[in-house]
């Protein structure tokens, strides 16, 4: 049996020797970390993996925003300009079910307050592109709209991260595999089963990478590709 002593002296040997060695591309933020006591060896590491893949869906948000001298003329001006550009959307290929609207405001503009000088009206929408290669011909229907037209912005999203986030787990998994072997190993133990596992996934939004590669000819949007990851904690025992 081994002693807690030699145990606390393996650990700190082995964390010693993670100032020696080189990371791998896919390093862990947490160490590894060696639990010993009379009753139970282990061994507790963090593995990380992840996977690049290409977006599939764009998300375009556009408006319309209208002024007029009352508050009618101003709003039906913002709404008959929200059905052309609607209908531009989907003449230009977006479903109307993928169409939504997230905008609709209406309000005085002041000369000097109080006195109001007329209104303004704006109706926005969302719209969620599923086949890339329309992008562009989706983008030009909305500026053909006209000066009341607003275009606010593109992004981009992977439609099944689900599924991509298999071969990140897959990879997590090997790297957490190899710290654990390690370590074993410093020890001078031998790598049993696994004990416990538990996924964490990295907080805040996906770094994006965009790439000029990937656009079409004549073609000036790119998704360019987005990379997700994984954590997973893993404890094995040390036999």
């Amino acid at each position: 049996m081994i002693k807690l002593a030699d145990a606390l002296a393996a650990t700190a040997v082995a964390l010693g020797m993670m100032g020696t060695l080189g990371g791998t591309a896919h390093a862990a933020p947490e160490s590894a970390r060696v639990v010993a006591d009379e009753a139970r060896k282990q061994v507790a590491v963090v593995g990380h993996g992840t996977v690049s893949t290409a977006p599939d869906v764009m998300r375009l948000s556009a408006g319309v925003e209208v002024r007029g001298a009352t508050a009618g003329k101003a709003f039906a001006a913002a709404r008959g300009a929200a059905a052309r550009l609607t209908n531009a959307l989907i003449k230009a290929g977006v479903s109307v079910d993928d169409l939504t609207t997230n905008e609709l405001s209406l309000g005085p503009e002041y000369e000097t307050y109080p006195k109001v000088s007329g209104y303004r009206a704006a109706q926005g929408v969302e719209a969620i592109v599923r086949d890339l290669s329309k992008a562009d011909r989706i983008i030009d229907a909305v500026a053909a709209i006209g000066e009341e037209v607003r275009l606010n912005g593109v992004s981009f999203e992977v439609s099944d991260p689900a599924k991509v986030m298999e071969g990140a787990r897959a990879a997590a998994f090997k790297d957490a595999a190899i710290k654990a072997k390690q370590y074993a190993a410093l020890a001078g133990r031998r790598l049993g089963e696994v004990v416990e596992i538990s996924e964490e996934i990295p907080g805040g939004p996906a770094p994006m990478m965009f790439t000029g590669a990937l656009a079409q000819d004549k073609a000036s949007v790119s998704p360019g590709r987005q990379t997700l990851g994984v954590n997973v904690r893993v404890v094995y025992a040390l036999d």
